[in-house]
Formats: C-alpha cells, sequence, structure tokens
C-alpha cells in the first residue's frame, strides 16, 4: 500500500465516521423534538390566559398557579399531596433498594441449588401484569389492615420492583473480581463488612440509578392509589391531577397544566442531578 493510498483510506474512515455521528443525531433530534416541544408548550400555557388558534398560548398570568395559595374546589392540600408523593418515593426507592442490594448480593457470591431457577422466578415475577393481581391485593391488604394507607401502596410498589432491580444489582456485583473480596478479608474483614465497606461503594452508580428509577416509579404510582386509597388524606400527586382533570370537557386546562408541571418539576430536577451516574451504567455493571 502506498502513502497515498494509506492517507485516502484514513481520510475515508475520518469522514464515514463523521457522516455516521451526523445522522446518528439528526435522528435522536427528529425522534426527540415532539417530546421537547410538547414539554415546552405545556410549560408555557400554565402562564398563558387562553391559546390562539386552538394551541398557540396567549397573555400571561399566574392565577393558573392559584392551587399552591389556595384551595381548589374538589381538591386536598397541594403541599399534604406533594408530602405524600414524596415520601410514595423515598419509601420506594428506600425498601427496593435495601432488599435488592442484599439479595443481589446473595445471589451473586453464593452458590446453592436450584440458583438459575431462582433468577428466572424473580424475571416472571416482575412479568406479571399488575391489573391480573388487583382482586388478590384487595383481600390482602384487607386481611393485613393496610387498606386506605399510604404504607399499603409503598409495600405494593415495592415488592413488585424488587425482583427487577435484584436482577440488575447482580449483574453490578457479578462485575467485581472476587480477588477484591479476598483482599478484604486477608485485612480481617467479615462477609458482612466486605458487602458493606468494600462492595457497596464499588456499586455505588448502579445503586444510584436503581434509586433513581424506583423513586420515579413510586412518584408517577398511579393504580395502586387510585384502587387501594378512598381517602384524599392519602393522595399523591396522580391522584390530584387526575381529578382536576375533570370532566375533560369542562377542565380548567390552564389550572390543569399548571398543576402537571408541578408534578414533573422535582423529576426533572433529580435527572439533571443524577445524570453522571446515569450515564456511567450499563446492565452489566459500569462502563469503563
Amino acid at each position: 500500500m502506498t502513502k497515498g493510498e494509506y492517507y485516502k483510506i484514513g481520510f475515508l474512515q475520518r469522514n464515514s465516521s463523521k457522516i455516521f455521528n451526523v445522522t446518528v443525531y439528526a435522528l435522536l433530534i427528529v425522534l426527540s423534538s415532539p417530546i421537547v416541544l410538547a414539554y415546552a408548550w405545556l410549560f408555557l400555557r400554565s402562564f398563558s390566559t387562553g391559546m390562539a388558534h386552538g394551541f398557540i398560548p396567549t397573555g400571561l398570568t399566574f392565577s393558573n398557579w392559584r392551587f399552591m395559595w389556595e384551595q381548589i374546589s374538589g381538591l386536598p392540600n397541594v403541599w399534604h399531596v406533594t408530602f405524600n408523593t414524596f415520601i410514595l418515593g423515598g419509601s420506594v426507592a428506600g425498601v427496593v433498594l435495601l432488599v435488592s442490594s442484599m439479595s443481589g448480593f446473595a445471589l451473586s457470591r453464593f452458590a446453592f441449588k436450584g440458583q438459575g431457577k431462582l433468577l428466572l422466578l424473580l424475571l416472571m415475577l416482575h412479568a406479571f401484569p399488575t391489573v391480573s393481581l388487583m382482586v388478590a391485593i384487595f383481600y390482602i391488604l384487607r386481611m393485613t389492615h393496610l387498606l386506605n394507607s399510604l404504607l399499603g401502596v409503598i409495600l405494593l410498589r415495592a415488592s413488585m420492583d424488587i425482583p427487577w432491580a435484584t436482577w440488575i444489582i447482580k449483574g453490578f456485583y457479578d462485575g467485581i473480581p472476587r480477588e477484591i473480596e479476598w483482599a478484604g478479608a486477608i485485612d480481617g474483614y467479615s462477609r458482612i463488612s466486605i458487602w458493606r465497606k468494600v462492595l457497596l461503594p464499588m456499586v455505588k452508580p448502579g445503586l444510584i440509578v436503581i434509586a433513581v428509577f424506583e423513586f420515579l416509579s413510586g412518584w408517577s404510582e398511579f393504580i395502586f392509589i387510585t384502587t387501594f386509597i378512598f381517602s384524599n388524606k392519602w393522595w399523591t400527586l396522580s391522584q390530584y391531577t387526575y381529578t382536576a382533570l375533570g370532566g375533560y370537557r369542562f377542565a380548567d386546562y390552564g389550572l390543569l397544566t399548571a398543576i402537571s408541571v408541578w408534578y414533573i418539576l422535582p423529576v426533572t430536577i433529580l435527572f439533571i442531578f443524577a445524570n453522571k451516574y446515569m450515564t456511567q451504567m450499563s446492565l452489566g455493571g459500569i462502563k469503563g
């Protein structure tokens, strides 16, 4: 191969790489632009007095946000509802992290009879449609006196998500060499100390990503809240937003868009702070 041919091949490879990157970015922009525009419209509509031509926000007003400082007919206090939503999201994330971090460690590091079947069972449990279990869940909650309580919903949501989280965190543990554990044992650490002081810090990005997704799972929970919560004392923002929608045709859409923006604002802030950890994650562990 001559020197000229070598430079020509290098030039073509660089151009092919640039064309590929431009194509990928253009495709991502095209696919994501409707979502970005929808959220932008939602934000602008929450501060507008009306809409021109059926969809263009016009005027400026803060009256759509009146639910933050006054009681809206038919709706409970939004600050109490927001507090309930934070409790639900945070508790679900805490329970799932506690259980899955220990069970994932056990499945990764201990060999026992039926381990493979147990892993398949975890996937099957996560695959069950929630709706198909509603009758059984109702009787269980009634028997345990957890019906119409936020605690019951927390335990339900966490139990549905633990199999998935366990499977994911097991992949992170599998990516850690066993020699690191042996080094901890030589230093005099017990098995629980090795897990707590050595392994947990190494799977921290995975734990943070699971915590984010589980917080979102609790934050956006709607079916269990609607079905098993009867008092607005335990409402969350999903039920609050649904009730504000009312009869569709007669809904106050300015108020509804403001409530929707309030609903998505905390999770948007959460994603901003957790973004660096989420970009470090792959399903099998931490990207190098």
